[in-house]
């Protein structure tokens, strides 16, 4: 089953449980992905990197969120950005640990022959390519220039 469908499935079951909080959060992931297809002009799924990619987007804009709300006092609002953060979370593939992170970039590394900081560019967009949205692209951009700096 495509993410697509297990978001609207989800959907289908916050509707009959009445979960409202759920619902809204499911909302917006498939809000997101609409307006993704209206920008690609398809009626096709969205391929589930270009999902996982939004996904991820909204998680961080949630957590963000929820550091504004908590350092001005409103702990209520960021409990539910955190809630949704963690709802959105559940449709994102496991993440890598920084071990099988740091041998899939000495793979690239190897792979392209990078030897200095200049084809940090390459390694990471590579590096990104291949862990297919399963590390944030702010980790990877640190490990790789710290081994390209060694």
């Amino acid at each position: 089953m495509s993410l697509e469908k297990k978001i609207n499935e989800s959907i289908k079951d916050s509707m009959k449980s009445k979960d409202t909080l759920r619902l809204e959060s499911l909302r917006a992931i498939k809000a997101a992905i609409l307006l993704e297809k209206t920008k690609t002009g398809s009626k096709d799924e969205v391929e589930e990197v270009v999902i996982i990619k939004l996904l991820q987007k909204m998680v961080k804009q949630r957590n963000e969120s929820a550091k504004i709300f908590n350092e001005q006092k409103r702990e209520e609002l960021a409990d539910i950005e955190i809630s949704q953060a963690k709802i959105i979370s559940e449709f994102l593939p496991d993440q890598l640990s920084e071990i099988e992170l740091s041998v899939l970039i000495d793979s690239v590394i190897k792979e392209l022959n990078a030897e200095s900081i200049k084809d940090m560019g390459k390694v990471i967009s590579l590096v990104n390519l291949k862990a297919s949205g399963k590390a944030e692209g702010r980790i990877i951009a640190e490990m790789v220039k710290s081994k390209l700096m060694n």
